[in-house]
């Protein structure tokens, strides 16, 4: 626990008569998302709010004229620390010093409002315990779909619900590059291509494109709406990097499109969780989100689907959702201090094992038996064939085809998907994707 300063000293007897007493903020990370956040508090925080301390390196090259005079500049983060600041917003990013600053911040007392996916993804269960012990507060609704106010709406307003179901598109970078190869049918390098271009992809995507990204922010929702403890590791993460143009034409045929889509059920004590392109129906909520938005469907004992759609990053709209955590913040340290509270998290197994419909696409050199062939494997797995579709047009020595199957367990379907691979008619290894409906 801090030691009490006069400041605080005062500020803890006269909070709960809601002084006008301004709640002194410290921003940690002056970047994309640091630089609208300070522009809104210096603007908009009419007097609840005062900025009073910035870190970051380098600082004399960041200092910004409409910044006010009185705040602190500053690159020691103990100086922060030290200060009578009330609360702390990290927007660093990363895992290495942001852990050590939001650990040191909790233990001084200070709230944190951050928007940190890795750290809350790995470490929220304990930094939230930490801030519940310290009495002070850790909230991260920007971790997760940024200007999309989803985290907030699992706090307060379904908080009377019991969730069991949360899926979502949460990579803006993948859904900006299936909606362009969706609409004009162009090769997947080129859509990576103008995301980069257009600021939507880093320069190595690997963490978007092969769902690292989409992982992190599903196990900060399982932990926020499903009050269930899973590491991003134990969540399953499939590429988007195997998907064709001409998916998008066999899809079109089953009345769908391909999203990718991170997705967490409670049944029983089983989590299923996992991240993925997936068949979404193109009249779906899913399939009708398009470029680099975001969507989240929870579904609740009580209260049903909801759905939460809006950008999912950028400077200003993730600079709202973190101001909008910094007032909530404020408003309960007004209130006075809670009582601490232990944390009733469960850590149920995770699994990738859903039953679904399935998309099998395979590339492969004509000859006759192919489909006989492949339908005695599939039969041998007990795996039932739905449909057959072949569009004309194409190489017989490159020829794409697609069989779709009745709902299975995707441990039923593995072994059948390595066998049909070795095939030695296979040009490559065969693609698979859940149907949604």
């Amino acid at each position: 626990m801090r030691k009490s300063s006069p400041r605080s000293t005062e500020h803890a007897t006269t909070t709960s008569h809601h002084s006008a007493q301004p709640c002194l903020v410290a921003l940690a990370g002056f970047g994309t998302v640091g630089r609208p956040v300070a522009k809104i508090l210096c603007e908009r925080s009419r007097g609840s709010l005062r900025l009073t301390h910035i870190y970051n390196r380098n600082v004399a090259s960041k200092k910004q004229p409409w910044v006010p005079d009185d705040v602190i500049w500053t690159e020691d983060f103990t100086a922060i620390l030290k200060s009578d600041v009330d609360i702390i917003v990290e927007l660093i990013g990363g895992l290495a010093p942001a852990e050590e600053f939001v650990r040191s911040a909790l233990q001084a007392g200070k709230s944190v409002v951050t928007a940190n996916k890795q750290l809350i993804a790995r470490h929220g269960p304990e930094l939230l315990q930490l801030a519940s012990a310290n009495n002070c507060q850790l909230e991260f609704g920007a971790s997760v779909a940024g200007g999309v106010p989803v985290l907030p709406a699992l706090r307060t307003g379904l908080s009377g619900d019991q969730l069991y179901g949360i899926a979502g598109i949460l990579n803006g970078t993948c859904n900006y590059i299936l909606s362009r190869l969706e609409s004009d049918r162009i090769p997947f390098s080129e859509a990576l291509e103008e995301a980069q271009a257009r600021g939507y992809a880093e320069a190595d995507a690997s963490e978007d494109l092969d769902g690292g990204d989409a992982r992190a922010k599903l196990s900060i929702l399982a932990l926020a709406g499903l009050q269930a403890r899973v590491s991003p590791t134990d969540i399953r993460a499939r590429t988007i990097r195997t998907i064709d143009a001409v998916d998008f034409d066999y899809a079109a045929e089953l009345g769908c499109t391909i999203r990718q889509i991170s997705r967490a059920d409670l049944k029983d004590t089983m989590l299923f969780a996992e991240v993925g392109p997936s068949l979404v129906p193109t009249a779906s909520p899913f399939g009708r989100v398009q470029r680099n938005l975001n969507l989240v469907l929870t579904s609740g004992e009580y209260g049903g689907d909801m759905a939460f759609l809006g950008a999912g990053a950028g400077g200003y709209p993730t600079a709202v959702a973190v101001v909008s955590d910094v007032l909530f913040v404020a408003d309960s340290l007004a209130e006075g201090p809670r009582p601490h509270r232990a944390l009733e998290l469960a850590s149920p197994p995770v699994s990738c094992d859903f039953e679904t419909p399935w998309y099998l696409r395979f590339w492969v050199k004509d000859q006759p038996g192919i489909i006989a062939s492949l339908a005695a494997i599939l039969s041998s797995h007990q795996l039932n064939i739905d449909a057959v579709l072949q569009k004309p047009g194409f190489d017989k020595h490159t020829l794409p085809f697609v069989i779709t199957l009745e709902a299975c367990r995707d441990s039923q379907l593995q072994p059948a998907l390595q066998q049909m691979s070795t095939q030695p008619f296979a040009l490559r290894p065969c693609l698979a994707l859940p149907i949604l409906r």
